[in-house]
């Protein structure tokens, strides 16, 4: 790291600027670095500073009366690292840009982040939320145990409507949805929540296959330990939105403390670079995995979103731990959008945690399987597949002989 070259970036260096409208592609790989070259810079600096020198301790004192009124970023240098990082400013312009929202917010995990959410609508006194099944298993957690002391009304995309009251703070809905991949028509969806903030959970998608703030939703949630790292090695979360909001969740993150270290934040911006790319070359093995699923009589459903994606998710006959446990290439372990392919099983880990007949009403069976499939040639992850299907067959038959 170039201690002298961090310094000298500010925030004002590393905000969205009037940059021409590029592709996504262009976007993933010069959005947060548009000012590295005026600098005599390639890679991004990592600023590690957890505090800022300043001698004008009114001026000081003015820029966070500033940031305790709207939330606003700081004018001029940083301040200290609960209000801000320049390396992590820098994710979060390129994150914005490529969700086509004008700001995003960055913190320590995506449940920090949504975390943060419900917190700035409860202190508006709107602590009612509407959310669609299934969600993340912890998501559906944090709103069903009412550990924030939000209220949630559970409904389908028909009844989003109905299930609207004048305290309702956000309407809630992933899609594609962990684990089964069901999908909800969001602008319809962003229809019926009229003033109601919408928040699309994107971590599946990406914006590389949809962008749910241009079909009406105001907040997008990233697990951005997922895709846009993209190799198993940073966790954080992040949310897409308006400066407005934005503003709001800068102070529940100062007050809170959920923030993201500048490490990851150089981490996810080095990994926003490739997004398009491995999403897309996932996506093609993740296809074809599915089709060849399909037509193997040793699996029961296939689930695979219309929009595409990495993900896939399916049934089998027999017992879905014996297919766990009969991998070798694959790697069985929780979290997904790795390069490298990883399986679980839903019921036992990521939804355990939800209410069993609940966890079912959704749709998450306990046969059910999520495989996020990485960067490896697919003829390999049929072969290790083919070979834990056929190896759970043989426990079953073997334990119906006994």
């Amino acid at each position: 790291m170039d201690s002298a070259a961090a310094s000298t970036s500010t925030y004002d260096d590393v905000r969205p600027s009037a940059t021409p409208p590029r592709a996504l592609a262009t976007e993933a790989v010069h959005a947060g670095r548009d000012d590295l070259a005026r600098q005599g810079l390639h890679a991004p600096p990592i600023d590690l500073s957890t505090t800022y020198p300043s001698y004008d301790s009114r001026a000081e004192a003015a820029r966070i009366d500033a940031f305790a009124a709207t939330g606003a970023e700081p004018d001029g240098p940083p301040v200290y690292g609960r209000l801000g990082n320049p390396t992590v400013a820098r994710f979060e312009t390129a994150l914005a840009r490529l969700e086509g929202t004008e700001s995003a917010v960055a913190f320590a995990s995506g449940m920090a982040a949504l975390s943060a959410v419900l917190l700035a609508r409860a202190a508006m006194g709107l602590r009612h939320v509407v959310a669609v099944r299934p969600l993340y298993g912890c998501s559906d957690h944090l709103l069903t145990a009412g550990l924030l002391g939000s209220e949630v009304t559970w409904t389908d995309p028909a009844g989003m409507a109905d299930a609207l009251r004048p305290d309702t703070g956000l309407v809630l809905v992933e899609s594609p949805a962990n684990p089964t991949l069901a999908e909800v028509d969001l602008r319809a969806v962003a229809h019926a929540c009229g003033s109601v903030p919408l928040l699309v959970d994107n971590t599946f998608a990406t914006p590389v296959l949809q962008r749910p703030a241009e079909q009406g939703a105001r907040l997008v949630l990233h697990s951005a330990t997922k895709y846009l790292g993209g190799h198993g090695d940073v966790l954080a979360g992040v949310v897409a939105c308006d400066e407005e909001f934005a503003g709001r969740l800068r102070q529940v993150r100062f007050a809170t403390g959920g923030v993201l270290h500048p490490l990851a934040g150089y981490l996810l911006l080095r990994g926003l670079a490739t997004l398009p790319v491995r999403v897309r070359a996932a996506s093609a093995s993740a296809a074809e995995l599915a089709r060849r699923l399909a037509d193997d009589p040793r699996v029961a459903r296939v689930h695979y979103p219309r929009i595409g994606g990495a993900m896939v998710a399916f049934e089998v006959h027999g017992d879905p731990h014996e297919v766990i446990a009969g991998v070798r290439l694959i790697t069985p372990a929780v979290s997904l959008g790795s390069v490298d392919t990883l399986i679980q099983h839903p019921a036992s880990i990521s939804h355990r945690i939800v209410d069993a007949d609940e966890r079912r009403g959704a749709g998450v069976s306990d046969r059910l399987l999520r495989l996020s499939v990485g960067l490896e040639d697919v003829d390999d992850l049929w072969r290790d597949l083919r070979g834990a299907l056929g190896a759970a067959e043989t426990a079953g038959a073997a334990a119906v002989e006994v």
